[in-house]
């Protein structure tokens, strides 16, 4: 066995939120390694992940304070406008029309020069947590590393690598995702259930600007989302009936792009794919705590909801600020850091805001991804009244920016 090397923390899981934390961690003076079973050079392809983030204003406060978003924004897509409509549209597997019911989120009603977030891809924001990692002497990536086991004792937590190194940190975050098994391991249970969809993730380039407006269709089969990338593209985040996905999947190019046109319409002008698509299965799962004696739980790991608000990720950035926080506030106190007293401060601040969104995209998900008469009826009702209603549409925009509530140093608004 080779000698135990030291860390304040020890982040499992080197993805989007893993990367994020060691950055915020290190910030704040703390050594953070980053264990990750990936290779950096083949996470860093275009290849690996085709999908995009909404990053909303408040978490590119985040990566502002971090030093990363110079990095980021000129490959950021700002959204100044929100169009929602409800309706069925005409496809080749699934007749139907468009609703004339939509409610539209303008940023200027804010009265801020700011838009609503930014739609990045996923590459983009991977390779500057990388990159901010290698500059950052506090931050230490260690992968390709597979985790063997992980002992928590009373004074500190021991990680052993498959390759025979040992790690030992006062506190370990999980940022495994979805399937954490470090959760698992610390018998953490979970709330959770499949959808009966399927994400279907794609990029196409198109004829005419898109003007930074992001297009939100509720069809029977699930959402169907536009969002607006640089260079005269568009991400489509397609939410389909699971049975019916892989049909779509198997259609070759020009197939794939008369679907696609067909829930477009008109107004973004022809369309081309750009790039491979890519599917994957719909769950929810929310963990019944997002803590145990020296473990935290972050983003996924703690919280899988559905794309259809595009908060995923927004949710995992503010886990990360407020524990950020919390162990910032707990050491400078001679606190130890993975003591669960310490650690209930956390979970106090994040769990309840976490599950309260997350079960209110479960709710749209139900409410929306369906063709009953009765509800359509209901929820055209509700659009019309919220789109009558400028405070209703000013708190929906500045939850969407994930700017309401009680918000941690790193996130929260210059004074």
């Amino acid at each position: 066995m080779s000698e135990t090397e030291h860390f304040d923390i020890v982040i499992v899981g080197g993805g989007l939120a893993g990367g994020l934390a060691a950055l915020a961690l290190a910030g704040r003076g703390f050594s953070a390694a980053v264990i990750d079973a990936g290779d950096p050079a083949a996470m860093r392809e275009e290849a690996f992940d085709g999908r995009t983030t909404a990053v909303s204003y408040a978490s590119a406060r985040v990566f502002r304070r971090l030093g990363l978003w110079q990095a980021i924004e000129a490959h950021a897509e700002p959204i100044r406008d929100i169009l929602v409509t409800d309706g069925r549209a005409r496809s080749h597997f699934d007749q139907g029309t468009v609703s004339s019911f939509n409610l539209h989120f303008d940023s200027r009603e804010l009265g801020e020069d700011r838009p609503l977030g930014w739609i990045v891809e996923n590459r983009i924001l991977r390779n500057a947590l990388f990159d901010g990692i290698d500059r950052e002497t506090a931050a230490t990536l260690i992968a390709p590393a597979r985790r063997s086991a992980t002992q928590f004792n009373a004074g500190e937590a021991i990680v052993d690598l498959e390759d025979g190194r040992r790690l030992s940190a006062s506190l370990v975050i999980a940022a495994d995702g979805r399937f954490s098994a470090l959760r698992a391991e610390a018998d953490i249970k979970t709330n959770q259930w499949r959808y009966k969809q399927s994400g279907i993730v794609a990029t196409v380039a198109h004829e005419r600007p898109h003007e930074g407006v992001a297009h939100e269709f509720f069809l029977p089969g699930g959402p169907f989302a536009i969002l607006p990338l640089t260079d005269n593209r568009s991400s489509l985040v397609w939410t389909e009936r699971a049975e019916a996905a892989p049909a779509y999947m198997a259609l070759d190019d020009e197939k794939f792009r008369i679907e696609i046109e067909n829930r477009f319409g008109p107004h973004l002008g022809a369309l081309t794919p750009a790039g491979p698509r890519w599917s994957y299965p719909l769950a929810f799962t929310l963990a019944q705590s997002y803590i145990a004696p020296r473990l935290a739980l972050i983003g996924d790991a703690a919280h899988a909801i559905h794309p259809i608000a595009g908060q995923g990720y927004n949710l995992g950035v503010k886990d990360i600020a407020a524990l950020t926080d919390v162990l910032t506030d707990a050491r400078d106190v001679g606190l130890d850091i993975g003591h669960l007293t310490v650690l209930e401060n956390y979970q106090r601040w994040r769990r309840f805001d976490s599950a309260a969104l997350a079960l209110g995209c479960d709710v749209m998900v139900r409410l929306f991804s369906n063709d009953i008469a009765p509800l359509r009826i209901a929820r055209d009702v509700g659009m019309s009244l919220v789109g009558k209603a400028p405070p209703l549409r000013k708190f929906f925009m500045r939850q969407a920016g994930a700017d309401l509530g009680r918000l941690p140093s790193l996130m929260a608004q210059e004074r």
